[in-house]
């Protein structure tokens, strides 16, 4: 065969066609035109190797099959984004492979539970929200207001010290509330973001926003709970300016309880815990003006701008000193009880259990940030409290850690002493009235339960302590639930008379007087109830959780993370 009748058969196997220039002409002609059509054809003369295999070579992996035609957009203009949507895109019927999870939100479940169970869903099988009357614009809600009023709502509930996945569920409500289904929350320590995407061909919109300021006052959390339920009610008729001049009069409101108030309380505070490990009357009063005398330092080194350290250092010195001063002068009280009551107004509760409670719903970086802030509060207590106690063993006081150990039952006066000291710390915490008495009796409810497993069924006290908290959570849980407000007033004053002062105390007392060994069995001792009590307050509310009516469907409530198995 020759060469000419060779090359068309292996021009059309290599994929390579002539492609007329202009008309009339043709290549090879004589008018001055190039018989080279295309930079890839071969020179004549040249042989191509033959294919080995009878398969016709692929030009490329993105070559369009025969006969399928390219869409043309109107107009010839071809896109001109990434973002934008695809020509060829139709929104197809998509169903997951187990079927979309029927969930059933009745208006009668907490709207905690319902944002919960939908947080814990993905995006695409979250049911879409019914259309509010809260929108009144045609064309939807004004998204970048709605997130700043959501975000404004999560720095309130975060600086109040409100648990990670409780503000999450809150800024989800207020944004489902204006009819943004699509949004993602996420709440750190200082850092607050939600990111809001219409649909899954449109610009994402993410804004942000940083609690720098945190502070105690759980008038203040109730109201934005209030707030939040109501937006979340499709009969209540609340407006995106209504929303805002609620959220601005909350922050105008002023602490229901005034300084001096406040000063008192943690004085009649310390003075009831000296009063639960063994202290008389001489006792609960120096612990008192320990207490009120620490309270009023605490305040004048805030006022100075100096941080949260150093004003826990400088709280924890007078009540140390005035139980140093009484073994000095050979007065006949029990000094340990003293300085453990005076300890207890500082033990930092609150924070622990919002730490643990973080840690145990897999936020864990909220969780490591709360749990340090802890420990710097502990430290500065045990820094002021050694200094004190060194310079007394250096002036010969006499300080005996078994001196309160061997106390006297006195089950009517401790869970009098308990209830007490349950009271002044929600007056403390800044609770509204109505739930103050509430709080008490919980209170003298968990030293009771922890009274009789200890002192008569001879539990361990991480065990009774663990139970009681336990107790604790589960009521604060129930109550919250009936109305519809956060748990937190109902449990962090409770857990008063479980905090670990004693234990604190006689570690401290045992390093200063240099027995490390001994020192460091009671701080762990310490730990260990403050871990108890934290774990029992939040095992409580699951367990309310858990027994109780929820949103029902195949989605199930909470979806927690599985278990790695070590990998």
């Amino acid at each position: 065969m020759t060469d000419e009748a060779r090359k068309p058969a292996s021009d059309e196997a290599r994929g390579v066609y002539a492609i007329p220039l202009a008309t009339g002409g043709t290549p090879g002609g004589g008018d001055g035109d190039s018989s080279t059509t295309s930079e890839f054809a071969l020179p004549e003369g040249l042989t191509p190797p033959r294919s080995v295999t009878d398969e016709s070579e692929t030009t490329s992996e993105f070559a369009l099959p025969d006969g399928l035609d390219v869409p043309q957009p109107p107009g010839g203009d071809f896109e001109g984004s990434a973002f934008s949507t695809p020509l060829t895109y139709r929104a197809p019927a998509f169903t997951p492979p187990a079927g979309i999870p029927v969930v059933r939100l009745t208006k009668d479940v907490p709207w905690q539970d319902r944002m919960r169970t939908m947080l814990r869903m993905p995006v695409a099988e979250r049911p879409a929200p019914e259309r509010l009357h809260k929108v009144a614009e045609e064309g939807g809600p004004a998204v970048p207001r709605v997130l700043d009023l959501t975000l404004r709502i999560g720095e309130l509930l975060l600086a109040g010290g409100e648990g990670a996945e409780d503000v999450e569920a809150a800024m989800f409500a207020v944004c489902r509330s204006y009819a943004l289904d699509r949004c993602e929350p996420n709440v750190t320590f200082t850092l607050l973001s939600i990111s809001y995407q219409p649909s899954l061909v449109e610009d994402p919109v993410t804004a942000s926003r940083t609690v720098r300021r945190r502070g105690t006052d759980y008038t203040r959390l109730a109201a934005v709970y209030r707030l939040v339920d109501d937006l979340s009610d499709v009969d209540t008729a609340t407006s995106l300016e209504e929303a805002y001049r609620r959220l601005a009069e909350i922050r105008r409101n002023r602490h229901p309880y005034p300084g001096w108030g406040l000063t008192v309380s943690a004085g009649l505070l310390a003075g009831a815990a000296s009063v639960l490990v063994g202290g008389d009357l001489v006792v609960f009063v120096a612990a008192a003006l320990g207490a009120m005398l620490g309270d009023r330092l605490a305040w004048l080194c805030a006022g100075r701008g100096l941080p949260e350290f150093y004003q826990f250092t400088v709280a924890a010195m007078p009540p140390a000193a005035i139980g140093v001063a009484l073994t000095i002068t050979h007065v006949d009280v029990k000094a340990s009880a003293v300085i453990t009551g005076g300890l207890f107004a500082l033990l930092p509760g609150r924070a622990l259990v919002a730490g643990v409670q973080d840690g145990l719903t897999g936020f864990y970086i909220t969780a490591s940030a709360r749990l340090l802030e802890v420990m710097y509060f502990f430290v500065g207590i045990v820094v002021g409290v050694l200094l004190i106690l060194y310079f007394g063993v250096k002036l010969g006081a006499e300080l005996n850690p078994d001196a309160a150990l061997g106390s006297t039952q006195r089950p009517l006066w401790q869970i009098s002493a308990s209830m007490l000291l349950s009271l002044t710390f929600a007056v403390m915490l800044q609770q509204e009235r109505s739930t103050v008495l509430i709080v008490t009796l919980n209170g003298g409810v968990a030293w009771s339960v922890y009274g009789a497993m200890h002192d008569t069924g001879e539990f361990s006290p991480v065990a009774s302590t663990a139970v009681a908290a336990g107790l604790v959570g589960l009521f604060g849980q129930l109550l919250s639930r009936y109305r519809f407000a956060s748990a937190l007033p109902y449990t962090t004053a409770a857990i008063g008379p479980l905090l670990p002062g004693s234990a604190t105390y006689f570690g401290l007392l045992s390093i200063a007087q240099n027995d490390m060994d001994a020192g460091l069995v009671y701080l762990s001792k310490a730990a260990a109830l403050a871990m108890a009590i934290a774990i029992g307050v939040n095992l409580g509310s699951e367990i309310s959780r858990l027994f109780l009516r929820g949103p029902s469907g195949s989605a199930g409530g909470r979806r927690a993370a599985k278990r790695t198995r070590g990998f």
